[in-house]
């Protein structure tokens, strides 16, 4: 059965060049060889797979989302997770951060340990890859809880930090909070010497918070100028450092709804794509029929791509990581190496996984995307097996 793959006459977006026309041999769940086709050897041993132009892209790495197709990190059972795994490969997404939200302990507590026995136990190739978990809550700052439940945010608390990471077995890679909050900074430095990435978010800090923040070990702000302090001329806020800091990567949504083309224009000119990460923040109800859905026991309407409170507020998104890539060619004119360091170099390396995803090199897992000519996802590799290939008709 261990017989190897190689993708043909294909356009690689290799990890340090572009390859017009090349090979990708895969052997296992790695990369075993690229190159260009006129070193090509064919032997009898592989499956050869003819591409015939078509683009190579390295995985996508989804780091804050929080469900697809009916399914919801929050319902903390494996059969959720499987949905997710399984439905990931079609829009290009390899890999992801399982994404919590603000909720009681207890159900926090069974969403951990959930994921941390599907990470250890049902994890396979041929899926999208759990990298762990994105806690997002509920150390955030009522006055910008979005659709966190308010009722359910406490401060920030190593203490209990420390119990949930003991939960989810040393699975919990980043962590949403708020700063500015009593106890914030104290977290932050904790959770920096833990070697868990700290994301601003749902925050109503100051500048000068931020700074603070950044000086106890903040790499990241979280969903970028959604439900964070606005940009002001006497005030920048949580929107203006993120803006104007380069230590800082920012997370955004581009769906055209939860911030307008030209706000992501504004991102796009000053953090450039090497300091952008491309994220869905999607629920449970994407790909699925418009209708009402639930988000943490909160009722979601989902209209025309909208997802929303009953008072209004957007409550994540519907969005598929490949039209998130689509519509960053689109509003920002950018080029597919921009979208690459957007959607799989910065969060690798945000997540220090980048010795084995992230790009496309010999050694690296081989979680490839394969696109055509409009962008469309027409294969998706996920650790060295074929995950996804869309229909022809």
């Amino acid at each position: 059965m261990n017989q190897s793959i190689v993708l043909i006459n294909a356009k690689i977006y290799a990890e340090n060049q572009m390859i017009p026309n090349g090979f990708i041999k895969i052997k296992g769940m790695e990369i075993l060889a690229l190159g260009w086709m006129t070193d090509f050897n064919e032997d009898d041993q592989s499956d050869i797979i003819d591409l015939h132009g078509q683009t190579v892209i390295p995985g996508m790495i989804d780091i804050h989302i929080h469900g697809t197709s009916g399914a919801d990190v929050m319902d903390g059972e494996i059969a959720a997770l499987e949905t997710i795994v399984q439905a990931l490969p079609q829009e290009g997404t390899t890999s992801f951060l399982a994404t919590t939200m603000t909720q009681s302990d207890d159900n926090i507590s069974k969403a951990l340990k959930n994921a941390a026995d599907f990470i250890q136990n049902f994890q396979k190739s041929g899926q999208s890859e759990v990298l762990g978990v994105h806690l997002e809550g509920p150390f955030v700052n009522p006055s910008m809880a979005g659709a966190q439940p308010v009722e359910f945010i406490i401060k920030p608390e190593i203490a209990v930090f420390e119990k949930w990471q003991q939960l989810a077995e040393g699975t919990i890679k980043l962590v949403t909070m708020a700063p500015e909050q009593q106890g914030g900074l104290e977290l932050v430095q904790f959770l920096k010497q833990q070697g868990v990435v700290v994301s601003i978010g749902h925050s109503d800090a100051t500048l000068a918070d931020v700074k603070e923040a950044i000086s106890a070990g903040a790499t990241q702000v979280t969903h970028l100028y959604n439900q964070m302090k606005g940009l002001h001329h006497r005030e920048p806020g949580v929107v203006g450092a993120a803006l104007l800091l380069d230590e800082l990567y920012a997370e955004l949504i581009v769906d055209g709804i939860h911030v307008c083309p030209e706000m992501i224009q504004l991102a796009y000119r000053n953090k450039k794509s090497e300091k952008l990460i491309l994220i869905t923040d999607s629920m449970r109800a994407k790909c699925l029929k418009n209708g009402n859905y639930d988000l943490g026991g909160q009722l979601v309407i989902v209209k025309d791509g909208t997802a929303v409170l009953q008072n209004g507020t957007l409550a994540g998104s519907v969005l598929k990581l490949k039209d998130a890539m689509k519509n960053m060619l689109h509003f920002c004119d950018c080029t597919l190496e921009d979208i690459i360091k957007m959607t799989s170099i910065n969060p690798a390396k945000q997540l220090h996984i980048s010795h084995r995803k992230g790009s496309i090199a010999v050694g690296k897992d081989a979680d490839l995307v394969v696109l055509n000519s409009d962008y469309d996802v027409q294969m998706t590799f996920c650790r060295g097996v074929l995950a996804y290939q869309k229909e022809s008709h």
